[in-house]
């Protein structure tokens, strides 16, 4: 089994000591940084955009792995290529022609992904998975940090690993939304490859250790 890498949700970091919160993860075992961009209107929140996330690439020392909850992607592919994002996720549900959004992606440069939301089912992507670098399982309603992890998620992951397999594609599946030390390991097992951790990692009295933990867990 290849290593599960862990990516702490820059999300529920402290805004006011971004540059800390940036080092931290840098020092720590966490494999990339999560970084999640809102736009109040595909999602109801509003996180932060441009200049924010420049401050951010400026230090990280990390993949960049940036996950757009925004209508229309499309428009700020280059915008996002240039900031240095390493990984691209945008939500199929946002997304009229993909196939087309996964070609610009990559040809700046990005790894191409896509998020589902909970109530999408996984095989929409049969037709698309083997230009997908990245599916992104929302294990929570987008938008919010720190709520309940969605059961269903597990069968989702086993489904969507048995079809990668199956079209011989090599997919990594991420999991972004109430990951702890809880549920880690049984994502693993049912095929997870990156676990997103944001209020469980920043809310921790410890964060380089509670990132070492699930590391510890997921070996």
């Amino acid at each position: 089994m290849s290593k599960t890498l862990i990516a702490p949700s820059i999300l529920a970091a402290d805004f006011a000591n971004l540059q800390r919160d940036v080092e931290m993860v840098n020092n720590s075992q966490a494999d990339w940084f999560h970084i999640d961009i809102m736009d109040g209107v595909f999602v109801p929140n509003i996180s932060f955009g441009m200049p924010v996330l420049e401050a951010i690439t400026r230090h990280a020392k990390k993949t960049i792995d940036v996950h757009l909850m925004i209508v229309d992607p499309d428009r700020y592919i280059k915008a996002f290529a240039a900031l240095g994002a390493n990984i691209l996720t945008v939500h199929y549900e946002a997304c009229t022609h993909l196939h087309r959004t996964l070609q610009a992606i990559k040809a700046e440069g990005m790894q191409a992904g896509v998020a589902l939301n909970p109530h999408t089912n996984v095989m929409v992507l049969e037709d698309t998975i083997q230009d997908i670098d990245l599916v992104c399982v929302m294990s929570v309603n987008p938008g919010f940090g720190g709520q309940s992890f969605i059961e269903n998620t597990y069968n989702k992951v086993r489904t969507l690993k048995k079809m990668i397999q199956e079209k011989g594609a090599t997919t990594k599946i991420e999991i972004d939304g109430g990951v702890t030390n809880k549920n880690a390991k049984q994502l693993q097992e049912a095929g997870a490859d990156v676990l997103v951790a944001g209020s469980y990692v920043f809310k921790a009295e410890n964060p380089p250790q509670t990132i070492a933990g699930l590391q510890d867990l997921l070996r």
